[in-house]
C-alpha cells in the first residue's frame, strides 16, 4: 500500500506542481460523492481562467503604465471624454468626479493631474486638509460619493447548498431508489402501513446522514470563513482630525492621508504629497519586477503595491473597485488552495479501500443472489416468482450498496479538513493565524525552527540603558539618570547628539486625542526618541531648525540609516546610526568632551570597540551614532561612505520574554532544534541565546559573512552545530534554510519580518511572519502569523501540528477497524448463511458513526504534552505505521470472531427460542457490533499507551459524541425497530452487548504488548514512524 501512496498520491506540502495534482487525481477511481469529496481541493479549471483573467488586467496595466497616454487611447478607443460633476458630488462639496479622480491614477495621467493642480489641488477639490487629513464627520459622505474601499467577493455558501451537496452521493441515490421500490412493492405484498417501514426506514436513514454531514461540513466552513476575514486584515497609519492613528484597510476612505513605509502595501489608489527614496514594487499589478521611484515628477501610487524602499505620504484618491487592484482581488480567490499532504495521502487510502469494498460488494451481492436462486431451483419453484422475490432481491441490492458506503471511506480526507479547521480556530485564539491549511499540518513534523531574535526572543520594549559619550560610559536607568547626564556634558556635545537623535529617524512624535505624546516607529527607534525626549529634547523644534534634504532608509542589508539635512547656519550635515562596528569603520573622527570633532587614534578605536563589545556581553543592542558636515551635496549621488564623526555608543536593553527559556527546552526535548538568526552583534547574540537556553556549549555561534564565505563542504560540517548567526543578512538566512532542507532532509520553520526575509520564508517549510513587527510583503509570503510575535507561540503551533497528524492517525486506525469488520461479517455472513446480518438501515447508522461522529471526536483532540515529548515524524515515513495495523488487526480479529460466534451459534449460547428469535440475535449481533466500535473510538485515542481515558473528559467534542451515539443507539434499537429492522432487548442482553463492547478494551491492552519490529530509524531511540518505543513499567499507568 505503501508503495502505491508514494508513487500516485504524494505531493510537496509548498507549491506542489500541477503534474502532481493530476496525477493523484486521476488516481482516485472509486468516488461516491466528487462533490463534497473534493469541495475542499484546488479547482484547476477555476484556477487556470482566473489566471489568463488576471494575466489580461495585467497586461492592460503594463500598457499604461508604459505607453500611457497613447496607449490608453487606444484601448478606450476615444472613451476619454470631459467628466460632469453630478449634483449629488457638488452638493456634497466635491469639485471632481469620482471617475474622472480614478482615472488619473490608472491612467498615470500627468497631464489631467496638473490641469487639476497637481496633489495640492486634488486636495481641494476632494475637500481635504493635507496636513490635518479627513474629518470623521466627514466619512458617511466620502463613502457615499467616491464608495468603500471593499471588494466584489464570492457569495459564501447557505447551508442548504452543504445538504444539496451531501445528496449527491451515488450509493445514497441509489439507496433513495431501492428504498422507492422496496415501499412501492412492499404496499403491493404487504400493504398499509407494513409495506412502507423497510424503504422508509432507509429513507430516514439517508436524511439522518445527509443532515448530519451538511451540518458538519457547513460549520467547518463558517470557521474557514472566519479565519479568511482574519487573513485579510491590513492595518495602516493614517492621519485623520489632525491626529495619526491606525485604521483597518477597509475603513479608508477618499481623502485619507496615508503613511508608508518599508514593507507596507499601498492600501488604496492615491498621489504622492511626500517623502524619501520611495521605491515601489508593481509586480502584483503589471507583472514587472523592476521597482519605480515614486516622487513629485511620478506622483502616482496604485493600490496593492508594495514600498520596496523609503518612506512617504499619499492621498487617497480611489478605493474598493475603482481600482485596478479591486479588479484582479475578484481573480485571486478563484480555484481554491491546495490540498494538503495528508488530503492527497487519505484520497489515496480511501481509494484503495474504496475498490476492495466495491469488489466485496459485488461478490455479496452475487454470493446472496446465486444462493436464492439455488435455492429456488432446488425447491423447483424457479419459474415462479412473486413480488416478494423482488423484494428480497430489492433487499439483497440495498445491502451491497450500504456496503459500498461502509467500506468508501470518504469521510478520510475530509477528518483532515476538519481537524485543521479546528486546530486553525484554536490557534486563531492561541494568536496564530495560519495562511495555509498545508501548514499546521507541517508544522506538526518540523525538526528545526529558525527564529529571529528580536521581539520573538525578546519582548521588543526597548530602552536605552547604556550610552557611551564623551568618552564616559554611563548607566541610564530613569530621568533622574537623564538629568545627571545632560548637567555632565558640554552644550555642544549635548546638541549634536540631539540632532543625530531627531533628525535622522523614520519614527516620529505625535500628540493624541486625549493631548498625551507618544512615538510612533520602529522600537529601536523609539527607544531613541524617548530617551532624546528623557535629555530635554524637542521633536517638532529640532525638525524645524533643519531641512530634510535626502533619506537613506534602514535595511537589513545596509544595517544603517542615514539623513542629509541643510544647516540654518549655511552648509549641510549628514547624520548616520546603525550597526556599531559598521558604523565605527566609517568614522575617522570622534567628539570630545568639549564637542571638537578630533582624530580617532588606534588606541581609541580599541577603546571604542571594547566598550561595544562590554554592552554586547550585557545583552544590550548597541547602536553608533556619528555625523559629517558638508559644504555641498547634490541630489543625485549618495551620501558619504566615509570620514564621518563618531557622536556615541548607545546600549538598547531588550529583555527576554517571559516563558521563552521553557518553550525552548520544550522544542528541544521534542527533537527540534532551535538556531537563532539575527542581525545584531553577535556578543549580543550569544548573550541573548545562552539566556534562553538555544547555545549550549557544544554550539557555534558564527556572523553572517564567515558563514557566506564557507565552502559547501566546510558548511555541511559546520551547519548541525550552528547555533547562533549574527549579522546576518536575508541572503544569509535562506542560504541557511536552503542547506538544512536539500543537504539534511529538515523540516524547516522559519520566522521572518522584513521585506528582504521574504525569498527565506517562501523557501522554508513553514515561513513564520511576525503580526506585529512584520511588514505586509512579510506575511504575504508566509504561512503563519504569529499575531503577538511570541516565540512560545511558534512552539504552541507545533503542538497543534503534531496534535493533528496524531488525530488524524487516531481516526484512519478506527475507520479502516470498522471498514475490516463490516465487509467480513457481510460477505462471511451471505456465504456461508445467505442472509447479511446488518441491514442497509443498521450499515447507515454504522457509517453515520466511523464517519462523521468518528471524524468529530477523533479528529478534533486537544494536544496534550506527550506529544512535545517525541522526535518529530520524518519526511516521507508511512503514514498507517506498523503499529496501526497491530491494533486494526487485533480488534479487526477479536470482533469477527466475537460477531461470527453469535452470528452462527447465537441462538444456543445466548438461549433464544421462540418466532422472534431470529430478530432477537440479529439485533443483539447489530448492538454488539456498535459498542465493539464504541469502545474501539475510546481505545483510538492513544495508540501505544494503556491509559486511554487519560485527558478524555477534558475533551468535550468526544464525549458529547460517545454520549450521543449511545444515546441514538437506545432509541434505534427499542423505540425505531418498526423502520431499524431491530426489536427492543431486555437488560440482562443489553448488558451482554455492553460487556463485549468493553472487552474490546482488554483486547486492545493486550494487543499493546505484541512488540512491533522496529523500521529504519530517523532518530536515535525512535521507531520508524516518528514515536518513541513502547514504554513500559509505571509508565504504562
Amino acid at each position: 500500500m505503501e508503495k502505491y501512496l508514494k508513487k500516485n498520491f504524494e505531493v510537496e506540502s509548498k507549491n506542489p506542481s500541477e503534474e502532481a495534482i493530476r496525477r493523484w487525481r486521476s488516481a482516485v477511481s472509486v468516488v461516491k460523492n466528487p462533490r463534497r469529496r473534493f469541495r475542499m481541493v484546488a479547482d484547476l479549471a477555476k484556477r487556470s481562467a482566473a489566471e489568463k483573467k488576471r494575466h489580461k488586467i495585467q497586461e492592460k496595466i503594463r500598457i499604461a503604465f508604459y505607453v500611457k497616454k497613447a496607449a490608453i487611447n487606444f484601448i478606450d478607443a476615444g472613451n476619454r471624454y470631459e467628466y460632469k460633476l453630478s449634483d449629488e458630488t457638488r452638493q456634497a462639496g466635491f469639485s471632481i468626479d469620482p471617475d474622472e479622480l480614478a482615472s488619473i491614477v490608472r491612467g498615470h495621467d500627468t497631464n489631467l493631474w496638473k490641469q487639476h493642480g497637481g496633489v495640492d489641488g486634488i486636495a481641494r477639490k476632494i475637500s481635504v486638509s493635507l496636513d490635518d487629513g479627513v474629518s470623521e464627520k466627514d466619512i458617511s459622505q466620502r463613502q457615499k460619493i467616491y464608495g468603500l474601499n471593499r471588494y466584489v467577493e464570492k457569495p459564501s455558501r447557505g447551508f442548504f447548498m452543504f445538504v444539496w451537496d451531501a445528496l449527491q452521493d451515488l450509493t445514497l441515490m441509489i439507496l433513495i431508489v431501492c428504498a422507492a421500490v422496496s415501499i412501492g412493492v412492499g404496499l403491493a405484498t404487504e400493504g398499509w402501513p407494513k409495506g412502507l417501514y423497510d424503504g422508509l426506514g432507509i429513507l430516514l436513514s439517508i436524511f439522518l446522514v445527509v443532515i448530519v454531514t451538511a451540518i458538519s461540513d457547513y460549520k467547518q466552513s463558517l470557521q474557514f470563513r472566519d479565519l479568511d476575514k482574519e487573513k485579510k486584515k491590513i492595518m495602516v497609519q493614517v492621519t485623520r482630525n489632525g491626529y495619526r492613528q491606525k485604521l483597518s484597510i477597509y475603513d479608508l476612505v477618499v481623502g485619507d492621508v496615508v503613511h508608508l513605509s518599508i514593507g507596507d502595501q499601498v492600501p488604496a489608489d492615491g498621489f504622492f504629497i511626500s517623502g524619501y527614496s520611495l521605491l515601489i514594487d508593481e509586480s502584483s499589478l503589471s507583472g514587472e519586477s523592476e521597482p519605480v521611484h515614486v516622487d513629485q515628477r511620478n506622483p502616482f501610487l496604485l493600490s496593492g503595491t508594495k514600498v520596496q524602499d523609503g518612506s512617504g505620504k499619499m492621498l487617497v484618491t480611489s478605493v474598493g473597485m475603482r481600482t485596478e487592484w479591486g479588479r484582479l482581488m475578484e481573480t485571486l480567490s478563484e480555484g481554491g488552495e491546495d490540498e494538503t499532504p495528508l488530503q492527497v495521502k487519505l484520497n489515496g487510502v480511501a481509494t484503495i479501500i474504496g475498490k476492495i469494498g466495491l469488489g466485496f460488494a459485488v461478490l455479496t451481492f452475487l454470493v446472496l443472489t446465486v444462493r436464492f436462486l439455488v435455492q429456488k431451483a432446488v425447491h423447483h419453484n424457479f419459474s415462479q416468482w412473486s413480488s416478494g422475490d423482488a423484494l428480497t432481491l430489492v433487499n439483497y441490492f440495498a445491502i451491497s450498496v450500504t456496503i459500498i458506503v461502509v467500506a468508501v471511506p470518504e469521510g478520510l480526507p475530509l477528518a483532515v479538513t476538519l481537524s485543521l479547521a479546528f486546530a486553525m480556530k484554536k490557534l486563531m485564539n492561541d494568536r496564530a493565524l495560519v495562511r495555509h491549511l498545508s501548514a499546521c499540518e507541517t508544522m506538526g513534523s518540523a525538526s528545526c525552527i529558525c527564529t529571529d531574535k528580536t521581539g520573538t526572543l525578546t519582548t521588543n520594549h526597548m530602552v536605552v540603558d547604556k550610552i557611551w559619550i564623551s568618552e564616559e560610559s554611563k548607566g541610564i536607568i530613569g530621568s533622574e539618570d537623564g538629568n545627571n547626564l545632560r548637567s555632565t556634558i558640554s552644550e555642544r556635545v549635548m546638541s549634536v547628539f540631539l540632532q543625530s537623535i531627531f533628525q535622522n529617524t523614520s519614527s516620529e512624535v505625535v500628540r493624541g486625542k486625549d493631548g498625551k505624546h507618544s512615538i510612533l516607529g520602529s522600537p529601536t527607534e523609539s527607544a531613541l526618541l524617548e530617551f532624546g525626549l528623557l535629555l530635554g529634547g524637542d521633536f517638532d523644534t529640532q525638525r524645524r531648525v533643519s531641512k530634510i534634504v535626502k533619506v537613506e532608509p534602514f535595511n537589513s542589508v545596509r544595517k544603517k540609516m542615514s539623513v542629509l539635512v541643510s544647516l540654518s547656519a549655511g552648509g549641510y550635515r549628514v547624520f548616520c546610526k546603525g550597526a556599531s562596528e559598521i558604523i565605527l569603520g566609517i568614522c575617522d573622527k570622534i567628539v570630545d568632551k568639549n564637542g571638537q570633532a578630533i582624530s580617532l587614534s588606534e588606541t581609541q578605536i580599541k577603546n571604542v570597540t571594547s566598550i561595544i563589545n562590554g554592552f554586547a556581553n550585557e545583552a544590550l543592542r548597541t547602536l553608533c551614532l556619528a555625523y559629517k558636515d558638508m559644504n555641498e551635496t547634490s541630489s543625485e549621488e549618495s551620501l558619504p561612505a566615509e570620514g564621518y564623526t563618531l557622536i556615541a555608543v548607545v546600549g538598547i536593553k531588550d529583555p527576554v520574554r517571559p516563558g521563552v527559556k521553557e518553550a525552548v527546552q520544550t522544542c528541544l526535548a521534542a527533537g527540534i532544534t532551535v538556531r537563532m538568526v539575527t542581525g545584531d552583534n553577535i556578543n549580543t547574540a550569544k548573550a541573548i541565546a545562552k539566556e534562553c537556553g538555544i547555545l549550549t556549549d557544544d554550539g557555534i555561534a558564527i556572523e553572517g559573512p564567515d558563514f557566506r564565505n564557507k565552502s559547501p563542504q566546510e558548511m555541511k560540517e559546520l551547519l548541525p552545530k550552528i547555533q547562533v548567526m549574527a549579522r546576518s543578512l536575508p541572503l544569509d538566512k535562506h542560504t541557511l534554510v536552503t542547506q538544512l532542507r536539500n543537504v539534511f532532509g529538515e523540516v524547516v520553520a522559519v520566522t521572518g519580518d522584513g521585506t528582504n526575509d521574504a525569498p527565506a520564508l517562501h523557501e522554508s517549510d513553514i515561513g513564520l511572519a511576525m503580526g506585529i513587527a512584520g511588514t505586509e510583503v512579510a506575511k504575504e509570503n508566509a504561512d503563519v502569523i504569529i499575531l503577538d510575535d511570541n516565540f512560545s507561540t511558534i512552539v504552541n503551533v507545533a503542538r497543534w501540528g503534531r496534535s493533528v497528524y496524531i488525530n488524524i492517525q487516531k481516526f484512519v486506525q478506527f475507520q479502516l477497524t470498522v471498514n475490516v469488520v463490516a465487509l467480513m461479517l457481510n460477505f462471511l455472513s451471505a456465504c456461508l448463511s445467505g442472509t447479511a446480518p446488518l441491514t442497509a438501515v443498521q450499515l447507515l447508522w454504522v457509517n453515520m458513526i466511523m464517519d462523521t461522529l468518528g471524524a468529530l471526536a477523533l479528529a478534533t483532540e486537544p494536544p496534550n504534552d506527550k506529544l512535545m515529548q517525541r522526535p518529530p515524524v520524518g519526511r516521507g515515513v508511512s503514514f498507517i505505521t506498523r503499529i496501526m495495523w497491530r491494533n486494526i488487526i487485533g480488534q479487526s480479529i477479536y470482533q469477527l470472531v466475537v460477531l461470527g460466534v453469535l452470528k452462527f451459534d447465537g441462538k444456543h449460547l445466548l438461549r433464544l427460542s421462540g418466532s422472534d428469535a431470529d430478530y432477537v440475535l440479529n439485533t443483539v449481533i447489530f448492538n454488539t457490533f456498535v459498542f465493539c466500535q464504541v469502545f474501539n473510538e475510546i481505545n483510538s485515542r492513544d495508540m501505544e499507551k494503556i491509559n486511554v481515558f487519560r485527558g478524555m473528559f477534558q475533551s468535550w467534542v468526544f464525549v458529547g459524541v460517545m454520549v450521543a451515539t449511545v444515546v441514538f443507539q437506545i432509541i434505534i434499537v427499542q423505540f425505531l425497530g418498526t423502520f431499524a429492522s431491530t426489536v427492543p432487548l431486555n437488560w440482562q442482553l443489553w448488558l451482554f452487548c455492553v460487556l463485549v463492547g468493553f472487552a474490546s478494551m482488554v483486547v486492545a491492552v493486550i494487543v499493546k504488548f505484541i512488540p512491533v519490529k522496529e523500521g529504519k530509524q530517523t532518530f536515535t531511540n525512535m521507531h520508524h514512524d516518528g514515536y518513541e518505543p513502547l514504554p513500559t513499567g509505571p509508565e504504562l499507568a
